[in-house]
Parts: structure tokens; sequence; C-alpha cells
């Protein structure tokens, strides 16, 4: 045991769990955590934004794609509420996010006497968007609630978690016993479960996997594709699923292909997903159809349809057991290339008939490396992405989930790349959701973040307009945008600011920034939308109209 303040309880305990980044932004309320970082700056570097919603959205990017916890550290009340939209996106996507706030003095919780940042029952708010959340009341509590913090990161099914400390105990010294991480178990699945799945797979004639977030999140990409390899089995990967088996491979198919492929399947296995597509009207009605649902958190087991076999087990080890029992079972079958490679194929022609938005998404992805990351955004090229855009390599493909949240896109690629300096990183935006988070320009300038952040600007939130004009018979109202000159922008901060006009320009665009290797802004500008392809307009959020009684 040594003499220590809470903060500098708080720093040690998270050097001690391997911390060694926190993006945030300073307060009165966390002056002494953010003192006792400067004590460790060797050690943990922190990455101050211009706005509280950005420190949450990087660490989202940075977890989900390095696999490792993302650190975000907020003053408490209008600070840790400016975080929420980012922490609901970390928790629709099911990202291990550490939120550590300020809180007011804890002689005055509860009392409701208006002293700066004060709202009533913080640790209640933050609960909608969080999987656990506690406050320390003195430093010698600081290190068992950060170690269980993140053990409950690391257990179960990874969503954020929010830590307050209130800045008395931040200041406070004592005498504080650090504690070693806790030491985590994956669950493994119920054996005669795993048995039976094996049976229903291995005799299956024609089945189907379903993957989504679930199996990057455990790292458990390599077991899926060899289970699929096992059993000629489609793959179709939810959004935030993509890349767990890469797009050149014919087994990965595109998710519209569900209508050609999910008829004849006789075995279905979902594994790490919500597993949406029994509300889609393809979903067979065959009652002796089997249905597999492999997912770490009991409360996904049935929720969107009653499977026949149940599993609660994490990914890697689920799928592993899987792979094993497989092989004592699993029957001969054809290899299926020729017939998924045609799917695909005319899904693809399909997919290119939708301009402008292929030819521009097309002209990133030419450029963009294998193992580069692409981060998506509510955007009609990003609309497109979600079905289309190739992803070769895990973790290289981000999106919102099922949050949509526009504007998250820019601020979520800047964590990414923070925490892949070796990896390029394309964030594509429009010009209504890149506003959200233009201040963090700055940001990416101050430390040197070398991301290529491309903007499509057609001067309006161009899908409500797109609604407008179609439904509401051309009845615009709030839709429309004043930009300001995005090449000008981007130089005012300091940026290297590039236009491009047109697919062929985007392309030789995204070329040269990504070769410069440093930070960089692309102004796409671009016409009014036509249209939609119809498998892309539920993800643009179309109303669907009312049923009259």
């Amino acid at each position: 045991m040594a003499e220590m303040t809470g903060g500098q309880a708080l720093v040690k305990a998270l050097k001690g769990e391997g911390i060694d980044t926190i993006f945030g932004l300073p307060g009165v309320q966390l002056d002494w955590a953010f003192d006792a970082l400067y004590e460790e700056r060797e050690s943990i570097q922190v990455v101050h934004t211009r706005h509280e919603q950005a420190t949450a959205y990087m660490a989202d990017g940075y977890a989900r794609t390095t696999g490792r916890i993302g650190v975000c550290l907020v003053v408490p009340g209008p600070g840790l509420l400016n975080t929420t939209a980012a922490l609901a996106t970390a928790y629709a996507c099911s990202s291990p996010v550490l939120c550590l706030t300020g809180q007011i003095n804890s002689d005055l919780i509860g009392l409701g006497r208006g002293v700066l940042h004060e709202i009533p029952d913080q640790l209640r708010m933050i609960g909608g968007v969080t999987k656990w959340a506690a406050r320390a009341t003195h430093p010698t509590e600081i290190p068992r609630l950060v170690r269980e913090a993140f053990r409950q990161l690391r257990t179960g099914r990874p969503r954020p978690v929010e830590l307050e400390i209130p800045p008395d105990i931040l200041q406070m010294k004592a005498e504080v016993a650090l504690l070693a991480p806790a030491s985590v178990e994956r669950a493994a699945g119920d054996p005669d479960l795993i048995e039976r799945a094996a049976q229903a797979l291995g005799q299956a004639r024609q089945p189907v996997i379903f993957t989504g977030g679930g199996v990057l999140g455990s790292g458990a990409w390599e077991e899926l594709r060899q289970l699929a390899e096992m059993l000629e089995a489609p793959v179709f990967a939810s959004d935030n699923g993509r890349g767990a088996i890469s797009d050149r491979h014919y087994l990965s198919q595109p998710a519209p292909a569900v209508a050609d492929l999910l008829p004849s399947a006789d075995v279905i296995l979902a594994v790490g997903t919500r597993f949406l597509v029994p509300t889609y009207p393809i979903w067979p009605s065959d009652a002796n159809r089997v249905v597999i649902q492999l997912d770490v958190d009991p409360q996904e087991i049935g929720r969107n349809l009653k499977p026949t076999i149940g599993i609660v087990a994490d990914a890697k080890r689920g799928l592993a057991a899987l792979i094993e029992r497989v092989a004592r079972h699993n029957r001969r079958r054809d290899s299926r290339c020729d017939e998924l490679t045609a799917i695909k194929q005319r899904w693809e022609a399909e997919f290119d008939s939708v301009q402008p938005q292929a030819s521009l998404a097309r002209a990133i992805r030419a450029e963009l490396p294998d193992d580069g990351i692409y981060v998506s955004e509510s955007t009609q090229v990003g609309y497109w992405s979600h079905v289309a855009f190739p992803v070769y390599q895990p973790r290289s493909y981000i999106t919102s989930g099922y949050q949509g949240t526009l504007g998250y896109g820019f601020a979520t690629a800047l964590g990414v790349q923070v925490g892949n300096p070796h990896r390029k990183v394309v964030s594509i935006n429009g010009d209504g959701g890149f506003m959200f988070n233009v201040q963090e320009v700055s940001t990416m300038v101050r430390h040197k973040i070398n991301l290529v952040a491309v903007v499509f600007d057609d001067g309006a939130f161009g899908n409500v307009r797109r609604i407008q004009r179609d439904s509401f018979g051309g009845r615009n109202i709030a839709s429309d945008l004043q930009n300001p000159d995005f090449v000008k922008l981007a130089e005012a901060f300091g940026v290297r600011g590039i236009r491009a006009e047109g697919a062929r320009d985007l392309q030789v665009a995204v070329r040269e920034a990504l070769r410069a290797n440093e930070p960089a802004l692309i102004a796409v500008p671009v016409p009014q939308y036509l249209g939609m392809a119809p498998y892309l307009r539920g993800r643009a959020q179309v109303p669907r109209v009312p049923v009259q009684a």
C-alpha cells in the first residue's frame, strides 16, 4: 500500500489494466485526475478533443477496431450528457468503452442545490446506455471499482460501463492498495447443446450461417471460416459483422441474397448477432427447419425468433467446440462455389446500377488497402456501402449499428486511426453529418491523426429531402443546408483540402491523400440523389405509411 490521491489511484489502476490511451476533455471536477495523468504521460497518452461527444466516439472507434478497451474521460452533468449519443452507439454495437466521469462534491450529491454541473441522479441517467455504472466514495474503493469495470467489459456481452468519481475523492489522499486485473473466462457453452447443434449441422444438406459483431468482438473469424468451409454454408453478415469472412470468399454472400438462399436452407446457425432476419418477409415458415442460435448474451437467445437450439457461449469458444464436434457427424457435400459465385455476381451487377453511390464507393475501395479501415456514415454512399462495399478483413468496416447515429462517423474514425496508426483509414460523410463534429478537424491537426475524411456535399440532409420529394409531394422543410467551402475550411484548420468532381477525381484524390500520410479532407460535390434501390430503403429509414383503421 502507498499513499496517493484518488486521481493517482485511478490512473495507476488504469495503467495496471493495460490502458495506454485516453480520450478526454478536462474540467474543474477532473483537475486531480488530469494532474495524475501528467505524472504518467510517458505511459498513457491523452488525446483531448473539442467536444465531449468526440471523446466517446473516438473511444468506440478505437475499441471496435483494436479489440482493446476504449476509455473516455469527461466532466459530469453536461459533459457526460454530451457523450450519450456516442455511448448509445457503442451500446448498440456491443463496444467495450469505459466512460470515466467526474461528479459534484460527494457531500452535495442528491441535495439539488444547483452547484456547477449538477444533474439529478447521474448514475440512473447513464444507466440506459451502459451495462454497469458505479460511484467511488473513497480513494481506497477506486482500484476495486476499476477492476470490476474491466471485468464487466471483458465478460459476457461487451457494452459501455461508467465510473464516476467526485472531485473531493480525486483530491483526497489515502493508503491505497492496487489490485491485479481480474481473471476472466469465456463461456464455452453447454456440451449437450453443442453436441445437438453439431449433429444438426453435420447432417444438414444446405446449411446457412448468419453472423454479427459478436464474432468480431471475440476474435472468432478464423473459427467462422473453418466451420463455414466444413459445411459449404453461405455466410450472411450483419452490418457490424462484415469482414469476419472476406468478401472474396464465395461463401460470403451479400445481405439481399438471403432471398435466393434462405428458402432452401434446412439448418440455420446464427452466431453473435441480434438475428433480425426473422422479421423479414422472406423468412420461411417450415416448422421442420432447425434454427441454432449461439450468443454470449442469454437475453439475445430467442429475442427475435425462438430457436430450436439456443446456446449461451462466447463466439470463439462456441465455434471452436462446434468445429470439433461437427467433424464427427459431417456429411459429404459438393462445393457450392459455382452456384454461390453466380449469385454474388448477379447481385454485384444490381449494386452497380445504383448511381452515383456505387461509383463513388468503389473509387475509394480501389485505393484503400485490404487492411484499410472504412468508417461509414448515415449518408447515401453509406447506405450503399452497408450492402455492397467489399470488405476483406476483420474489424475494417465500421457502422453505427441500429442507432443510425447521424454525425458519428468522422469522430469515430479519428479514434480508429489513433488505435491503428499503421493502417489506412477513410471516413465517409454527408455534409449534414460531417458538420456535427466539424470542430474535431482541430483535434485531427493537433494530434497529427492522419485520417482521410471524404465529405459528399449535396447541400441538404439528402435522405430527408428525398423522402419529402417522393412521399410528400416535394413539400421541403428543414432539409436544405448552408455549407462552407469545405476545402477552404480544411485549409483554415491547417489540413490539406482537395475538391474531387466525380468518381475518377475521387479515386485520384484518395490515392494522393493516402500516400501523403497526413490529415486530409476531400470535398465531393454530388447532385441530388434521384432514388435508391428497394433493398437500401429500409437502411435509409424511409417511413412506412400507416394502415388506416
